[in-house]
């Protein structure tokens, strides 16, 4: 009788480890990745992308082999009733899926202009745009506290964002002028956008039908890899016919490929244990990692007052969005 109750607690604690592991991983290994100094070409992210979605298939065919018993059998007769017979409803998911390809480009193109923690921050912009998706696409009605949270959300990240006349470290400083930090913005936010309206989209789609959850996820992989498969050969098309689509690639650059293929199955398999306020201090755990490694260890960014404060506001919107909502169902996988 009290065992139980434990392992509930256990459970959440360990989700809240994994939540802040991912995450915070993700970034800083992508950061890593775009920011090596190499003898070679640098990889290509959109290979980078494309080998993520085939890896992700392949994850959600074991989960739903798992769910069929493992009977080949059984998972030929599933596809074949959800998939090929229901062409129209398989078709609707090209849409998320073409805005998760563009999405999780920027995502390279963001991380390769900003440092960890600025990315970090400014990426919770993802919250306001789901809200104001799932209120227009799903009708949902907000609490006060969290129109609030919104608005006090917006005013961190314009803090975080905010130019200031320090200094700083003249090398970094360099870096970030060559980089292009406005790029680097203006990526995060195009993605905060796509993020929003694509996984809004989504749990719409799956909340009218009664489909498994990871052959969903199998045909929005497909259209995916076609639609980042395309992509690659108009943007990087010379390169990979010069060097390979593998160009580039080293452990580190595997390590981000399988941290974003199966980063989003894990989330989605242990949110369900996590409650929002859990998830709350999974964000600001992350924020603050981010931040200590990318100023301790990745040294590509010096931290000011107003970013403190910035971010403050960031993580407290977070929690306070969150304390007046349900747990969210597992619905999607993507990140």
């Amino acid at each position: 009788m009290i065992a139980a109750p434990v392992n509930s607690v256990h459970l959440k604690y360990v989700s809240l480890g994994v939540l802040v592991l991912q995450t915070t991983s993700l970034v800083l290994t992508m950061r890593y990745s775009r920011t090596l100094k190499e003898d070679g070409p640098r990889y290509l992210a959109s290979s980078a992308v494309v080998s993520a979605e085939v890896l992700k298939m392949f994850a959600c065919s074991v989960l739903v082999l798992m769910e069929n018993n493992f009977s080949l059998q059984e998972m030929k007769q599933l596809m074949k009733e959800q998939v090929v017979k229901k062409p129209m409803e398989t078709l609707k998911l090209a849409v998320p899926a073409g805005i998760y390809t563009l999405q999780n480009n920027l995502l390279y193109v963001a991380l390769s202009n900003l440092d960890a923690a600025t990315y970090q921050v400014t990426y919770q912009l993802k919250i306001l745009t789901t809200a104001l998706f799932s209120v227009s696409m799903l009708g949902r009605r907000l609490s006060l506290f969290q129109w609030l949270s919104l608005l006090l959300l917006m005013a961190g990240v314009t803090l975080v964002q905010w130019p200031t006349d320090s200094e700083g470290n003249a090398e970094e400083q360099k870096v970030l002028t060559a980089g292009s930090r406005f790029v680097g913005v203006m990526a995060v936010l195009m993605a905060c956008i796509s993020s929003g309206f694509a996984g809004v989209y989504f749990e719409k789609i799956l909340k009218e039908t009664k489909q498994s959850v990871w052959v969903r996820n199998i045909q929005l992989g497909l259209f995916s890899f076609v639609f980042g498969f395309v992509g690659m050969m108009v943007y990087d098309g010379r390169g990979v016919w010069q060097a390979g689509m593998f160009q580039g690639y080293n452990f580190v650059t595997w390590v981000v490929v399988v941290l974003q293929a199966v980063g989003g199955l894990v989330v989605a398999v242990v949110i369900k244990y996590a409650d929002n306020i859990l998830k709350g201090f999974a964000t600001s755990l992350s924020i603050i990692a981010s931040t200590l490694i990318s100023y301790f260890l990745l040294e590509d960014f010096n931290p000011t007052r107003i970013f403190f404060l910035g971010a403050l506001l960031v993580i407290s919107a977070t929690f306070l969005y969150g304390c007046e909502r349900k747990p969210a169902s597992v619905v999607a996988i993507k990140a």
